[in-house]
């Protein structure tokens, strides 16, 4: 008996210190058995693809207005049905991963892209292409988080930087060099293969995933507790997330087209966007409160650094997808460009952002990423600045230098701002950080669009309307200059009548440039109103310690 009496608590201690060791093991900071660059560059593949594709349909619509029989506005849905499948799906990845696992959840959405791509390619009438660009849209939005929170979780953080460098080159060049590729494939090929293209690129990718990517032992034990306690699908929550960013993305990217709140469907989509996003935040608060997993985990932004990134990251897909837009439609509207040119204007920005990611991830280990952040701001402040010179007599080496410096400003920001969104989040809210911060980028990328679409049709009926006064025949500078042209367009009252439309053509095109330059000028503003708030994040712990991020 009392070999017993010894032995049983002997062995219960055995017992709790293996218990103990196993989940301190978990704890410890966890490496793939693979080389981390083959698996970033394994997730980095199908995340470029899906970033090119958001982009690549952009200069393709006339084609497919004209290959499907409808109308160039019909067949904007084509970007619409993307964009707000796409928003829904981002910040709900995270959530998805605890019920199946990050490694098969990135599998489902690159399956469900390549065949939804295939499906789109043959779409034979736009609403079933629209309906194949929303499964394509559901698929896509879970990649980009995905491969985040994968580099976030196989690099330690002092290599972080250098990680997102690569993921950088897929989420900021990609933007860059979608309208040029599209404009190619579109003129020499057919409009389908922007979608063929994708399939080969998915099996791939789905080849590499399965032999190289795996989870860490944190993912697998949520998905093990998930399975034990049985827990629910919150259809709650994804009702409200669905309507909350589906409305917003739809009020972004059909507001202007429908003159915003004079439009009775853009005025009830506001509406439901407000509604649906105040029950959303109720909603999740009182999941955190009864202990669920919520679908969006709102501690996060308790966090000064991860709150100020989140900003700052809206900022970034702000001025990026917001001048991607505006420089190849400048040239194509007012210099005449084709659109194949005007993707030309883009793509050495691009390949300079190419250059720079490694050098900035490489900075990034060395310096305070705040500093790298400011130096970005400026950058990209200056180059605005600069950008405010645009005439129409502009060159196109002239126009390649602007975006050029833009890009180098832009290099500067995205992998810092992640560097820090990171710093303080458990292991275990690495997916939730990487969902809300593309969110961010994605939301932040529309609102830039959609501001510069509104902001240029209003800009430049103000400009038209101060500058039209002066077109009178009471003007006898006017007068002499109808005089001037006349004789270019023959004779007698026909003559003067052309005359006269071509100055007012002239005049739109000097309104429609000023718009230009104001839009240029709102956004220069708005970068460097950024640059206070680097002074509310907390400076960054040392890259060395190895808490860091954890």
């Amino acid at each position: 008996m009392a070999t017993t009496t010894v032995d049983l608590p002997s062995a219960k201690l055995k017992t709790r210190h293996a218990e103990g060791h196993s989940e301190h093991s978990e704890e410890r900071p966890w490496r793939p058995s693979i080389n981390p660059w083959i698996v970033a560059m394994t997730v980095t593949l199908a995340t470029f693809m899906e970033v090119l594709d958001s982009s690549i349909a952009n200069v393709a619509l006339p084609h497919i207005a004209g290959g499907l029989g409808s109308t160039q506005d019909e067949a904007t849905w084509v970007l619409t049905a993307y964009l707000v499948a796409n928003a829904i799906i981002l910040p709900a990845g995270a959530y998805m991963t605890t019920f199946i696992g990050r490694k098969k959840f990135y599998m489902i959405c690159v399956a469900l892209f390549g065949v939804s791509s295939m499906l789109c390619g043959l779409a034979p009438s736009l609403p079933i292409l629209v309906f194949c660009r929303i499964l394509q849209g559901a698929g896509g939005g879970g990649l980009a988080p995905s491969e985040q929170a994968i580099l976030a979780d196989t690099f330690p953080p002092e290599k972080r930087g250098q990680a997102f460098a690569m993921y950088g080159l897929a989420v900021v060049v990609a933007p860059a060099i979608g309208p040029t590729l599209g404009g190619y494939i579109t003129d020499r090929f057919d409009w389908r293969w922007i979608f063929f293209l994708n399939v080969p690129i998915c099996l791939l990718s789905l080849f590499l995933t399965s032999r190289i990517v795996e989870d860490p032992p944190y993912v697998k034990k949520q998905v093990r507790e998930t399975q034990r306690d049985g827990i629910k699908l919150d259809f709650t929550g994804f009702a409200l997330l669905g309507l909350t960013f589906g409305s917003l993305e739809f009020l972004l990217d059909k507001g202007q087209e429908d003159d915003w709140f004079s439009s009775h469907l853009i005025t009830f989509f506001a509406i439901v966007c407000v509604v649906a996003f105040v029950f959303m935040i109720y909603w999740e608060l009182r999941q955190l409160r009864i202990g669920h997993r919520p679908i969006i985990n709102l501690t996060l932004f308790k966090r000064r650094n991860f709150a100020i990134s989140f900003l700052l990251m809206f900022v970034l897909g702000f001025a990026l997808y917001g001048t991607t837009v505006l420089i190849p439609q400048f040239v194509q509207t007012l210099l005449g460009y084709t659109a194949e040119l005007a993707g030309l204007v883009l793509s050495p920005a691009g390949f300079i952002m190419m250059a720079m990611m490694p050098i900035v991830g490489f900075l990034s280990g060395k310096v305070d990423a705040r500093k790298l952040i400011a130096f970005g701001f400026l950058m990209l402040t200056s180059a605005l600045v600069e950008m405010h010179t645009l005439n129409l007599g502009v060159s196109y080496k002239y126009l390649a230098f602007l975006r050029i410096f833009q890009a180098s400003g832009l290099a500067f920001l995205f992998i810092p701002i992640n560097t820090i969104a990171y710093i303080g989040v458990k292991q275990s809210e690495n997916n939730d950080v990487s969902g809300l911060t593309n969110l961010a980028r994605n939301i932040g990328g529309s609102c830039g669009t959609a501001f510069m679409a509104t902001m240029l049709l209003r800009r430049t009926a103000a400009h038209e309307n101060n500058m039209v006064r002066n077109l009178t025949t009471a003007n006898p500078a006017f007068n002499s200059q109808v005089d001037a042209l006349k004789g270019s367009f023959g004779q007698g009252f026909q003559a003067v009548h052309s005359a006269e439309a071509y100055i007012y053509s002239q005049l739109h095109r000097q309104a429609a440039m000023l718009a230009y330059l104001d839009i240029i000028q709102y956004l220069a503003i708005f970068c460097a109103c950024m640059l206070p708030l680097l002074f509310l994040i907390p400076r960054p712990p040392k890259h060395a310690s190895k808490s860091a991020g954890h």
